[in-house]
């Protein structure tokens, strides 16, 4: 299992949870947001069963759950392994697409980039049915998708 650098992971001690099961758990090199040189996080990432992350926000009207760059480190936890799972909080449940957007980290000025480099909204699986009309799902990104709701409570204390 691949897990992201999104602090409501380590909230939750996740690691320590699935390591005490006895799975190999990969997370996020500790350090500055970018992605140290010489880390095996990607190659990790693409070899994992499941990657676990958090999520910027999770979009009500579509489902789907955005994911940037700025919290996760990089959302290949969220896109090479087959399976994704992902957590979220009341808080980050937004209505509408233009709700999510007027939140985004992202940069209106062209002199100031933005601290995100990457965006996802991810919703659900991919699918495709473009070869002979046969649909075939998870093409692009992982096979299943599964968004859990962490309650405040679980994060208190």
């Amino acid at each position: 299992v691949v897990i992201s650098r999104n602090p409501i992971l380590s909230r939750l001690q996740i690691v320590n949870m699935l390591e005490e099961q006895g799975i190999k758990v990969v997370a996020w090199p500790e350090g500055p947001p970018e992605q140290p040189v010489g880390s095996s996080f990607s190659s990790d990432c693409f070899a994992a069963g499941a990657g676990i992350t958090g999520v910027d926000f999770a979009l009500a009207e579509t489902g789907s759950l955005v994911v940037t760059s700025l919290t996760e480190g990089s959302q290949l936890a969220s896109l090479a392994p087959p399976v994704h799972i992902a957590l979220y909080r009341r808080s980050q449940i937004r209505g509408s697409l233009d709700e999510v957007l007027q939140n985004l980290p992202v940069s209106r000025d062209p002199g100031r980039p933005s601290p995100a480099r990457s965006v996802v909204f991810a919703t659900g699986t991919s699918r495709t049915a473009d070869i002979e009309q046969i649909l075939v799902r998870g093409v692009h990104g992982p096979r299943d998708v599964h968004a859990i709701l962490v309650e405040d409570s679980c994060l208190a204390g």
